[in-house]
């Protein structure tokens, strides 16, 4: 499979070498500044680059008949736009805020835990997640996708930064150096606490899973998610 890595930093590094590993041929690796030359000799592209890029990027591909995979986060005003050329174009497309295995099945585990505590009141939800310094976003996609999934599965409305009301769930965006990500969502009432956790402890996790959904996605048409090539 050939294919096109949008975004070259630390993460492109890694699926680069993981894509090699699974013997894949890199095409094309394109910086952030880069041109767009190669792209249509690939199978399939994989984009992991910024939030000003990503949506260049992900045009770029469905207007040249690529197939894409983003792992971009912070750009997702523009999401039903893309979804709509996607559509337009009869293109092929998977956004995923995580790509990681372990954090799609917390995805699901968060959804069920949600479901079961929207009865008890007396809980109040909040959530932290920590990242390296050079993250751009706050909070993270994969924080927004735990919130949602809360969000879908109870009375709470929104997520909020600051201080929040009864509707809303507070999350705590930390940045350390060298985290590749954790994400915690708690459960508190006056007596105890309930709370699930994930921990990376590095990032061919994220790797590993955009690979998969690149290799999954090559032949198909249509907007997806990791539900879809997990089977979720």
């Amino acid at each position: 499979m050939k294919i096109a890595l949008l975004g070259y930093g630390k993460m492109g590094k890694v699926i680069e070498k993981i894509a090699l590993e699974r013997g894949h041929e890199i095409v094309l690796k394109k910086s952030s500044d880069g041109s767009f030359s190669n792209l249509n000799t690939a199978d399939v592209a994989i984009d992991f680059s910024t939030p000003d890029a990503a949506v260049c990027n992900i045009s770029e591909c469905l207007h040249t008949n690529i197939p894409i995979v983003s792992g971009t986060t912070g750009w997702l005003a523009q999401y039903d736009e893309m979804v709509a050329l996607c559509e337009e174009k009869k293109g092929a497309f998977i956004y995923g805020s995580n790509f990681s295995l372990g954090v799609n099945l917390f995805f699901e585990l968060n959804n069920y835990l949600a479901k079961m505590m929207s009865n008890f009141n007396q809980y109040q939800v909040s959530m932290e997640e920590i990242h390296h310094t050079q993250k751009l976003d706050a909070p993270s996609g994969t924080a927004i996708s735990l919130a949602n999934g809360i969000i879908e599965n109870s009375a709470y409305e929104n997520w909020t930064l600051d201080n929040p009301n009864e509707k809303q769930i507070p999350i705590d965006a930390k940045r350390i150096e060298n985290v590749p990500g954790t994400h915690t969502v708690f459960y508190t009432s006056t007596v105890d606490t309930i709370e699930i956790k994930h921990t990376a402890h590095n990032r061919e996790g994220f790797a590993l899973g955009a690979v998969i959904a690149a290799e999954w996605l090559v032949g198909k048409k249509g907007v997806f998610t990791m539900k879809n090539v997990l089977g979720l």
